[in-house]
């Protein structure tokens, strides 16, 4: 029985790469890589995973990003949260740096040269969230030192 063996597509003579303008250059690279760091700043700030309602991302037409949340804090707060957090050990300095003007529905901000546009809708604020009651928050359900009459939401989970 012959075996079929798949080759592999040859660049052409001319010099040229064939994904040439295709979305995996490096400057798609940046993007994406902005991006990331963007996301893994707010993925480490647990209050606002969980305050947030309905958060959305998408790429503009211009290569940006645009991030948009219902609830929580304001679109100020996130930037100024973002600026504090992407950071780069091997730069000094912040990689975020203002675009544009924030207020608590929108901030623009450029991130590793990346424009980002943050949109709150209906926010609360972080002073706003942490007073809401009945919100379950993981900062408190983790709490040892927080005696109840009740069993920790913790306890549950192991079975203690």
């Amino acid at each position: 029985m012959p075996v079929k063996r798949k080759h592999a597509l040859r660049r052409p003579k001319s010099g040229t790469s064939p994904d040439q303008g295709d979305d995996l250059s490096l400057t798609s690279a940046r993007r994406y890589e902005a991006f990331g760091r963007v996301m893994a700043a707010l993925a480490s700030e647990a209050e606002f995973i969980e305050s947030c309602r309905d958060l959305t991302w998408w790429r503009g037409a211009d290569h940006s990003w645009h991030i948009e949340w219902r609830d929580g804090p304001y679109a100020s707060e996130v930037a100024d949260l973002l600026a504090d957090h992407v950071r780069d050990p091997d730069y000094d300095g912040s990689l975020v740096t203002r675009a544009g003007p924030s207020d608590g529905a929108s901030a623009v901000l450029d991130v590793m040269g990346v424009r980002f546009e943050l949109r709150a809708v209906d926010p609360m604020g972080r002073a706003g969230v942490r007073a809401r009651p009945g919100l379950w928050r993981l900062a408190e359900a983790l709490d040892t030192t927080r005696r109840t009459n009740t069993r920790h939401p913790w306890e549950e989970l192991l079975g203690g």
